[in-house]
């Protein structure tokens, strides 16, 4: 294959780099054209090693243009003959939205929680920095190389990044929402070196989402909430008006609503249940202690003595068998003629 225009279109858009030719190497011939678009560089190899790298802009292949490789050629061919070569184009715009994760939570030591697992989520953006270097290093003799290729062991390298960055600047997961621009700045500068030896650039780097457990997050929010609260005796008081209202509107589902709604105001309830609780027992008490308390007066010493008693305990005196009035059944007195009650006349 003998070249004489030499350049390439990416179609798909992931390409960081392709080789022309895609197999083998081309007849290159002095005075060729080479066409390097806007957002591409093109890497001269012959013999396995770089000649020349061509920034953008139409180049004629003369000894001008390539003197590494011209020295080579001088002698056995006059500068005449085509050369053995292939040119791979390397992609230098920036690929986006690459997306970046944890493929299993991380353990975080958190101060206040202890030791909690995270998921992280987030996007970044690469571009290549030094074409050569990365051909050298992560292309090799490829003749496609996409992102796709890269993006798994980048992402490993980020996450790996991430796990020390959180132990050494974190204290708490408390503090995440507040710093993850800080923590997304911090983060891409400690891997612009790991990047920039397989002639790559981090152009962007942003953190999505730093999350912990269901549970942990519940505690979360429930702390933020109470901070939100205030004063509890009064949402409390609210949250079992509101929880009433609820039941009162289910009508018959009221006995659920208010297991889930009542618990708090329940608990406010109990204490005045209690105080009525005792106040009527004392009631009962008087009255019970009231009935025990009535007396009569023994006949024959004049002593008091309880209602229900049969003889006297002072003198021993027979008490007369008790008489009811047969109209209204209040108790006569002993001898007496009329009942004291209604005044019907005893039999």
């Amino acid at each position: 294959m003998k070249l004489e225009i030499i350049k390439y279109f990416d179609q798909t858009g992931n390409e960081m780099s392709h080789r022309v030719p895609e197999e083998g190497s081309a007849d290159i011939k002095l005075g060729a054209q080479l066409l390097v678009q806007e957002n591409q560089a093109a890497v001269f190899f012959r013999d396995g090693k770089a000649m020349d790298t061509f920034k953008a802009g139409r180049h004629v292949l003369s000894t001008l243009n390539i003197p590494l490789l011209t020295r080579l050629l001088s002698l056995p061919y006059g500068f005449k003959s085509p050369f053995q070569a292939q040119v791979y184009f390397v992609n230098l715009k920036t690929f986006l939205n690459l997306k970046w994760g944890t493929k299993e939570p991380v353990s975080f030591k958190d101060s206040e929680l202890g030791f909690v697992r995270l998921r992280a989520f987030g996007v970044f953006s690469i571009k290549v920095s030094k074409p050569q270097l990365f051909i050298a290093e992560v292309a090799g003799t490829q003749a496609i190389y996409t992102t796709e290729q890269i993006e798994d062991y980048l992402r490993d390298l980020l996450v790996g990044r991430l796990n020390d960055f959180l132990g050494e600047t974190l204290k708490t997961i408390f503090e995440l929402p507040q710093f993850f621009d800080e923590m997304a700045a911090g983060l891409k500068s400690r891997l612009i070196d790991d990047f920039a030896k397989y002639g790559l650039e981090i152009s962007d780097l942003v953190i999505n989402s730093i999350t912990p457990p269901e549970e942990v997050q519940k505690m979360i929010d429930e702390r933020a909430g109470m901070g939100a609260v205030g004063d509890m005796s009064k949402f409390i008081q609210f949250k079992a008006a509101k929880a009433m209202e609820k039941a009162a509107e289910k009508g018959g589902e009221a006995s659920s609503g208010m297991g889930m709604g009542l618990g708090a105001g329940f608990g406010m309830m109990m204490p005045g249940m209690i105080n009525q609780a005792i106040e009527k027992g004392k009631q009962q008490g008087s009255a019970a202690a009231g009935a025990m308390e009535k007396t009569k007066t023994c006949p024959a010493c004049h002593k008091e003595t309880m209602q229900s008693a049969k003889f006297c305990p002072e003198c021993g005196a027979e008490f007369p068998a008790t008489s009811f009035c047969a109209k209204c059944g209040a108790t006569l007195l002993p001898g007496a003629n009329f009942c004291s009650a209604c005044g019907e006349k005893s039999s």
